[in-house]
């Protein structure tokens, strides 16, 4: 696998990776995303209505909470994940705990991590670790990680969790090594360290000196960390890692936030954001085009104003305060006689063959399709912003890719 940087902007690291995979035939354009699935499949997807969508990522990233309690099962098939899920044709990148699952804290030991699935609490060593991710055969994994800090743990803490993260490292590089069926696989290491700079910054200094293929910046969720708290700790950790192997950010997501993240130096990210936003019975809407027409700036401009009514007058979904300025909830009884698509000129199968009211009653009488003709609008904005992303940074665009998208927060 090889990094060619293409050109660095305002921090922004423009590239490609290429040798990708066990194969080596795959490649994945800088800045990215991995597509999120649980035991491999996207939620609400099927295989086949998943590749009607188009810029689909090459990596799929897997969550080893989903995969744990399978192992036995995995060891039987003998294939590895990618051949029982049928993803033969994607590279798998196997990450330590799902993003959006919830993740009970204080429960890691000097020799263990835990981790959660549907039936409860599993607890692994750096040997069952690595027998996982030998059942599981992936092209990319990130390695056993303690990242169970808080903004409140102590100095003491945070300390022991980038020292144990760094030992289950080296351990599963011994191990990966002499371990046949990870052959042509790529370690990621994981950068730790809470929100204590000084302990980032060891961890990230420690790990680059590691033969690692890239790297995880861990802890730094969304609904943990201040989005100005993590753009400086991500500045003070790339600053330490090497150009030449990608740095990959998991449990961020939201356009504004990955756009603060790319200008710190990260390279990858993961479409968790796409599956939280359908989960609320809502549809991506922000503009990312750079040249947009003027019926379409007047069309926003009166959604802007709707959905400030919306914000002080909807009380139909429970959890309100959490629906962010990107999207739109058709949950909202003002979609009912709203006949147009979710977004104009949104190529996905939804906006092509379905109105706004359709989904509004979808959602509300609680229909399964819902989520899958959401799922599919969601993932195809959320592909394309990327694309829109890399192409402003190769035109010098990037400030007024910044402007349209946070228009909307003004």
């Amino acid at each position: 696998m090889r990094l060619e940087l293409r050109r660095v902007l305002q921090g922004c690291r423009r590239g490609v990776l290429t040798g990708v995979g066990r194969s080596g035939d795959h490649s994945l354009e800088l800045p990215g995303c991995l597509l999120y699935t649980r035991c491999g499949t996207v939620p609400h997807l099927t295989h086949q209505t998943l590749h009607t969508l188009q810029h689909l990522p090459a990596v799929t990233l897997i969550p080893m909470d989903s995969l744990a309690e399978h192992q036995e099962v995995l060891e039987e098939f003998g294939g590895g994940m990618g051949k029982f899920a049928g993803l033969q044709n994607s590279v798998i990148f196997c990450s330590l705990h799902d993003s959006v699952a919830p993740h009970p804290t204080g429960y890691n030991t000097n020799k263990t991590v835990s981790v959660w699935g549907s039936g409860g609490r599993i607890e692994l060593s750096v040997a069952q670790y690595m027998a996982l991710q030998r059942a599981i055969r992936p092209d990319w994994y990130q390695s056993l990680a303690d990242g169970d800090t808080q903004q409140l743990s102590t100095h003491k803490r945070v300390r022991k969790s980038v020292d144990r993260t760094l030992s289950n490292l080296d351990q599963c590089l011994n191990l990966h090594i002499s371990t046949e069926g990870l052959r042509g696989s790529e370690v990621f290491g994981v950068v730790e360290g809470g929100v204590m700079l000084e302990e980032r910054v060891r961890s990230a200094q420690e790990t680059a000196k590691r033969p690692v293929g890239g790297f995880v910046l861990d802890g730094l969720h969304s609904r943990t960390v201040s989005q100005e708290l993590r753009s400086q700790l991500i500045a003070a950790v790339t600053k330490e890692l090497p150009e030449d192997k990608p740095r990959v950010l998991l449990g961020v997501g939201r356009p504004d936030e990955v756009l603060e993240c790319v200008e710190a130096g990260v390279d990858l990210f993961e479409t968790v954001f796409p599956f939280q936003v359908t989960e609320r019975g809502c549809a991506l809407c922000f503009s990312y085009d750079l040249d947009p027409d003027p019926e379409s700036s007047v069309l926003e401009s009166r959604e802007k104003e709707t959905k400030i009514q919306q914000k002080s007058g909807d009380d139909t979904l429970e959890n309100q305060e959490e629906i962010t300025q990107f999207e739109m909830n058709l949950k909202d009884k003002r979609y009912r006689d709203d006949f147009r698509p979710l977004v104009k000129g949104c190529q996905c199968y939804c906006c092509k063959n379905h109105q706004r009211a359709y989904l509004h009653h979808l959602l509300v009488t609680n229909e399964l399709l819902a989520g899958v003709l959401l799922m599919l609008h969601n993932l195809e904005q959320y592909c394309s912003f990327f694309q829109s992303l890399r192409e402003a940074l190769e035109g010098d665009k990037l400030n007024a890719l910044k402007k349209r998208i946070l228009q909307r927060r003004e």
